[in-house]
């Protein structure tokens, strides 16, 4: 089927002056977005772990009249009853594992691609329903297998922006141009070792199956960068438009860039950036097209700041990760809640906590895997997979493996020990945080991680005399005092 792509300067709408931050796994979800999204910003859901978010959840709660009627819209239908089968036939007992989707490959099975692409469309289109604001998809650059599919889910679903960070995505505008004209596309899949000569492994997905007789629009695209030189990479090298950036300050919650060139790691160790870190937003305004400041903003000053130093707008996540519609674990953001009432909860930029080697922050809350002795008890497993690192086998064959799993199993597919030491899972604990942690053997289940920006202390004064806070507050918070329209410029 030839489809016709409406480019993105269709429809134009003027940017938003904020965007949610894309919080995974399933922090940022359909229910953020649409919230945000209602109040003329641009909504983002996390595509992290989309296949097994939606797996779970279909366990827990089956399809309700909402769902169903996404579901029903789906191109393919034979996909939706497949996945219901699969997942939605029996509800699952509490204290009862998971049925998890298996873990990726180069070779996935098309029901494994299936899942991801309908996944992908679910969340997109319930996070779309019922208002005509912007909703965007967060991807990982890193996580590179599951990367197609969900596009095409997104895009179906008719998502306005995709953003993917963590990496640096040169190849991704031409692929979201190819998916938006259903095309056939192909990604090289980044390994670790030597690969014979012709022989580096790629990912091919045909979108043609699951194609609309509508056509499809192509999202905007929005590269997330640590600063400057990465958006001078990012605008240069591209196959494809690169519509704007998100330009991501250290202070972030989740995975941040390392400190460019040697650095050095403070008493906490945690590491010490510098001038060579500084973004120099004479640079950022020079490529001509609208940037958006991350980081650190958590006040209607910051986001003021933003705009004196020429951007559009600004990125929050922090203060959306514990409003109401967040998909943190409600226990859990209670909790957090809780600390940050009584006293000021310690952030942490592990080096170590990620088995990516990228910083990760984690905030120190009892009874999470940031507790030494939680961590300790947990048993190293590795059966989701996302962050696995694809490397080349002695035989000339390539093989998955990751830091966080077995030590043993590690060591046997050529890694090295001390690679392992401190490394959480984040799969399983990010997973739990959302509320869809997996239940081990002895009814046990898996351990949460708390990741957020350096100022989650802020909370505080959104809470005030409340006992607690949704999305329409933190954005009456972040503007108050400003002369911002919801979906227009800023008049700074």
């Amino acid at each position: 089927m030839n489809n016709v792509v409406e480019t993105s300067t269709q429809n134009e709408r003027p940017n938003p002056w904020l965007i949610q931050g894309g919080m995974g796994i399933a922090i940022s979800g359909w229910p953020l977005a649409r919230a945000v999204a209602r109040e003329g910003q641009l909504g983002v859901v996390s595509g992290t772990a989309i296949d097994n978010v939606f797996a779970r959840r279909l366990q827990d709660s089956g399809v309700d009249e909402e769902l169903q009627e996404v579901l029903d819209r789906f191109p393919l239908q034979s996909v939706v009853s497949d996945a219901l089968s699969q997942f939605a036939a029996k509800k699952r007992r509490p204290s009862a594992p998971y049925r998890v989707a298996p873990m990726l490959t180069a070779r996935s099975a098309q029901r494994s691609l299936d899942l991801l692409v309908l996944a992908s469309y679910v969340e997109v289109a319930l996070a779309k329903q019922g208002h005509d604001g912007i909703v965007g998809i967060n991807l990982l650059t890193k996580v590179q297998i599951p990367t197609a599919p969900a596009l095409l889910g997104a895009i179906l679903a008719g998502v306005d922006y995709v953003l993917m960070g963590a990496g640096l995505p040169t190849h991704i505008p031409g692929v979201i141009e190819q998916l938006s004209l259903g095309q056939e596309v192909e990604i090289t899949l980044s390994v670790v070792g030597d690969v014979a000569a012709g022989q580096t492994p790629s990912l091919r997905f045909d979108p043609a199956p699951y194609l609309p007789t509508n056509s499809l629009r192509r999202p905007k695209f929005l590269g997330i960068v640590s600063g400057h030189v990465l958006a001078t990479a990012l605008a240069k090298r591209s196959n494809g438009p690169v519509d704007g950036f998100v330009v991501e300050r250290p202070s972030a919650g989740g995975h941040n860039a390392p400190p460019r060139g040697q650095f050095t790691l403070d008493v906490k160790g945690d590491p010490e950036y510098g001038d060579r870190d500084r973004v120099d937003f004479d640079v950022m305004r020079g490529l001509n097209v609208p940037y958006w400041i991350g980081g650190g903003i958590a006040s209607a000053s910051d986001v003021q700041e933003a705009f004196d130093l020429g951007a559009t707008g600004v990125q929050v996540g922090t203060l959306f990760a514990y409003c109401r519609e967040s998909g943190m674990d409600p226990d859990l953001r209670e909790k957090v809640l809780d600390a940050v009432r009584k006293g000021p909860i310690e952030v942490r930029t592990s080096m170590r906590a990620s088995s990516t080697g990228y910083p990760f922050k984690v905030a120190s809350i009892d009874g999470t895997v940031s507790d030494p002795a939680v961590y300790a008890e947990r048993e190293r497993k590795c059966d989701l997979g996302y962050l696995r690192e694809v490397y080349v086998k002695p035989n000339g064959t390539i093989g998955y493996r990751c830091a966080a799993e077995p030590t043993t199993a590690y060591i046997r597919k050529g890694g090295q020990i001390e690679d392992t030491e401190g490394v959480t899972c984040l799969c399983n604990g990010l997973m739990s945080t959302c509320g869809l942690g997996q239940v081990r053997a002895g009814g046990h289940q898996e351990p949460p991680i708390v990741t957020s920006g350096d100022r989650i202390n802020e909370v505080r004064k959104l809470l005030a005399e409340k006992e607690d806070f949704g999305a329409v507050d933190v954005i009456a918070y972040l503007k108050k005092g400003l002369d911002v329209d919801a979906g227009a410029p800023p008049s700074a």
